[in-house]
């Protein structure tokens, strides 16, 4: 479990950058497997939370739930999952007790990022920026800090685990997801059969390897993009916007039919994983 939550008892639950929205499980089914879910952890640092709706601030550091996973049971306090979930305090000072649906989350993500180091993923500094940038448009790291209202430290950990899970989503998912592109722009009033060279530069760039440039011609008749293209007149020179369309279509199609086979075998994966694990909740809000 990571300590980011540990430096200040006076810190709160400030909400972290994303709240690693990155991770990509929310839509999961729960695979956990949820021993209870009404009774109170018992031990030393743990909080009754049986009826209570509300935590003091000197609570936020007590257990509520233990997981246990690859042979290792691991304690979350209530300042983890009401940073995670982005909770922020009361007006008297006091916080919501976490709803079992964000402890659970929290868990789930933890496990994630437990097989993911199990597997020797990790990130370099110029992965960390790449991923800064791609997913926040910039990398300067005390700029997002001061943006998200959190330490620049508890920045650059969170983005390193988002890019943690990005690694790793390529890691166990094999379907390559293709570039969608841009609609074709509707040629003018009236130019509606006029082909034209950049319909044919649009639908040829679609066609890839499934277009001979130099015969100008089809490369093969059982590509993707055949069944629904070849009945419209297609060259080098010129095509029609309603063969730029019928392309883009087919080009949608793809994508989305990626899309599905990716999130398929990310759901697997996560099941998988998430089916060997246990966690035991306090009594928590709904």
């Amino acid at each position: 479990m990571s300590e980011k939550n540990d430096k200040d008892g006076e810190r709160g639950a400030a909400p972290r950058l994303g709240t690693r929205a990155w991770v990509a499980i929310s839509c999961l089914t729960l695979i956990v497997g949820v021993l209870a879910g009404h009774f109170l952890l018992g031990g030393a640092g743990t909080v009754a939370l049986s009826g209570r709706t509300e935590l003091g601030s000197t609570e936020l550091d007590a257990t509520i739930a233990r997981y246990t996973y690859s042979g290792k049971t691991t304690s979350v306090t209530a300042r983890e999952v009401l940073t995670e979930a982005g909770y922020s305090a009361n007006d008297d000072g006091t916080y919501p007790v976490p709803a079992a649906s964000d402890v659970l989350s929290y868990v789930q993500n933890e496990i994630i990022l437990a097989d993911a180091a199990a597997r020797g993923i990790a990130v370099t500094d110029e992965e960390l920026s790449e991923f800064a940038t791609s997913t926040y448009g910039t990398d300067d790291y005390a700029s997002l800090a001061s943006t998200y209202g959190m330490e620049e430290d508890d920045v650059v950990e969170a983005l390193r685990e988002g890019a943690v899970v990005s690694k790793l989503l390529d890691s166990v998912v094999t379907t390559e997801l293709p570039e969608l592109p841009s609609e074709p722009e509707a040629p003018a009033e009236g130019e509606e059969d006029v082909a034209t060279a950049d319909y044919a530069s649009y639908v040829i760039s679609l066609l890839g390897d499934e277009w001979d440039s130099e015969a100008n011609d089809w490369a093969t008749t059982d590509g993707t993009y055949y069944a629904t293209l070849s009945s419209y007149d297609i060259s080098n020179e010129g095509a029609t916007y309603a063969a730029a369309s019928a392309a883009y279509s087919v080009a949608q199609s793809a994508y989305k039919t990626a899309s599905t086979e990716r999130s398929e075998q990310w759901h697997d994966y996560t099941s998988s994983v998430l089916s060997q694990a246990t966690i035991q909740l306090g009594s928590l809000s709904e």
